[in-house]
């Protein structure tokens, strides 16, 4: 069993601990040695820093043996994304533009993992400032897909996204403001979960931002949220503390017997739906239908106006922050981030406003389409990964948000949404299914994407690291 240390899930590592089969020592070395066989072709870390994580494995290690862990996630390794900030450390957004200055504090999602004993192998890369869904950076290296090294993991929760399909251990933190999490998850063939809005604290918030899961399975995912989800009080959006039964996801697939499933394949806007996607999430739906869910197509929500107007206000955004920096320090921005954000200069405060009411016009329309449904499936995303080295699937600074249109409704809305794994391309690139529920409803996604886990049927082995 040790050789396979680095790919089991933090409930059977919690059980191992107790039963001295093997210690978070044991397992954070493999994990280790698991990364260094994959490291120099993915580069999905940063501040990978093996000595610190040997420090961490060793205390929890003697909270083990004395019978006192902090958590039954004691002693499991985790990844954080760049952009959450650990105490001490920079945080340089994926940007060569940032200044490298130590972060006062932890961010939230790391000060609960922490807290609850998990042990820190590594920060994860992104892209520029996290607006692109790919691991194109011009401070990390490029990062890369383990399933074809020849495509990118997706992003911008890039890092994590490919090293929990490497198996740099179980528990992996992103972000998601339009689809950070789950279209690295469906590209990655993993799982993920986009909360509720506030159902994670997050510092700083934003309108649709939130920190999520990013696991091989959806009972790791679980276990993080009961984590994950303690309050913060620097997150001026967070929800009120409630006691939700994080343990209690599983289901199997009667649990589908009676759903109301709304199936999307048409998102109003966007690139169009590969027809091996198309395929992929049409056989979940009838896995769906197969176990006594009621499942009806959807019309279009998403209108191509929505989609440009939150486009062109986050261009201004970042074109009024780089806007703000010394020249030196722009010129240092990925020229792809710095030409789409500068496309925004010349929009007058009229077509601003406007652009930002797009935001709420989503919400609105995205509410209303779902509200005849308990659940709704549609693609992650419209194709599967692409090019490593591309930018975005189209490669124009002009046509940048083409491929988030299933995803970005949904932060908007603050309804929560997942990945899962549902096919595989003729490629053999994973295709993932995005299963959204109703505002608050966290746990009613989980037990859904765990019946369906069950319903899937075998999934391809993980990839292996060359040679």
């Amino acid at each position: 069993m040790t050789d396979a240390l680095h790919n089991l899930g933090a409930r059977t590592l919690q059980q191992g601990y107790a039963s001295g089969a093997f210690s978070p020592v044991d397992v954070a070395k493999a994990v280790l040695a698991r990364i260094e066989r994959w490291e120099p072709h993915l580069h999905a870390t940063w501040l990978l820093r093996p000595e610190l994580a040997l420090v961490q494995a060793r205390e929890s290690e003697a909270r083990w043996q004395r019978g006192a862990p902090l958590s039954p996630l004691d002693g499991v390794p985790m990844t954080l994304k760049d952009n959450l900030a650990t105490q001490g450390d920079p945080t340089p957004l994926g940007t060569a533009a940032a200044p490298l200055f130590p972060a006062l504090a932890d961010a939230p999602p790391a000060a609960r993992l922490r807290e609850a004993g998990a042990v820190l192998v590594s920060k994860t890369t992104m892209p520029d400032y996290g607006m692109l869904s790919s691991g194109l950076s011009s401070f990390h290296a490029l990062a890369r897909n383990p399933w074809d090294l020849s495509k990118g993991p997706g992003g911008s929760s890039a890092g994590a996204g490919a090293a929990a399909a490497a198996g740099y251990g179980p528990l992996h933190v992103g972000t998601d403001i339009g689809g950070s999490l789950r279209l690295p998850a469906s590209w990655c063939g993993i799982f993920s979960l986009k909360p509720s809005l506030g159902r994670i604290p997050i510092d700083p918030p934003y309108t649709g931002r939130a920190a999520g899961p990013m696991t091989r399975s959806v009972e790791d995912a679980a276990l993080m949220m009961a984590v994950l989800s303690q309050p913060d009080a620097r997150d001026s959006m967070q929800l009120p503390p409630q006691d939700i039964a994080w343990h209690d996801f599983e289901r199997s697939p009667e649990h589908l017997r009676g759903l109301r499933i709304g199936l999307l394949l048409d998102a109003g806007c966007g690139l169009p739906v590969d027809p091996q996607v198309r395929a992929a999430i049409t056989q979940a739906a009838r896995l769906f239908e197969s176990a006594g869910a009621t499942v009806t197509p959807m019309q279009p929500f998403l209108a191509p106006e929505m989609l440009a107007g939150m486009d062109q206000f986050w261009r201004m955004r970042s074109h009024l922050d780089m806007a703000a920096l010394p020249p030196e320090r722009k010129a240092r921005v990925l020229p792809f981030i710095q030409a789409w954000a500068d496309s925004a200069a010349g929009l007058s405060g009229t077509q601003v406003f406007h652009a930002a009411q797009q935001f709420h016009a989503t919400r609105v329309a995205t509410v209303a389409a779902c509200s005849a449904f308990d659940y709704v499936l549609s693609p992650v995303a419209p194709i599967t990964a692409f090019a490593a080295e591309l930018a975005s699937p189209t490669d124009d600074p002009l046509r940048a948000l083409e491929h988030i249109a299933f995803t970005v409704p949904f932060n908007m809305s603050e309804q929560p949404a997942a990945s899962i794994n549902c096919g595989y391309s003729d490629e053999g690139l994973p295709i993932g299914l995005q299963i959204a529920g109703a505002r608050f409803d966290d746990l009613g996604v989980l037990r859904v994407a765990r019946a369906f886990e069950q319903l899937r049927g075998p999934q391809r082995p993980w990839p292996e690291p060359p040679g």
